[in-house]
């Protein structure tokens, strides 16, 4: 059984991410969960210091999304009511 800890290294994520992995089905209120949430609770840490989610600028983010789902400006102009609009808010 994997001995709970602070995550200080690639291999320990590793197996925490294992063990999680091993304990997701567990019911709520016993042992087995307090330990999936305790685990999870030391993988965000680690994430969070290690492998930090960068934001991205909010104009990259909206081009980002019309291109990954096929969409054009026009698509954006039409949820905003105006191709004037839609110009300004992408520059």
């Amino acid at each position: 059984m994997y001995s709970l800890q602070p995550i200080r290294s690639q291999e320990d994520y590793k197996a925490s991410l294992k063990e999680i992995e091993h304990l997701f089905e567990a019911a709520q209120g016993t042992p087995e969960f307090d330990r999936l949430e305790i685990l999870v609770t030391l993988v965000e840490a680690y994430e969070n210091k290690h492998e930090p989610i960068v934001m991205p600028d909010p104009i990259e983010a909206i081009l980002y999304y019309l291109e990954s789902r096929g969409l054009t400006q026009q698509h954006l102009e039409a949820v905003i009511g105006s191709h004037d609009r839609a110009i300004e808010i992408l520059k």
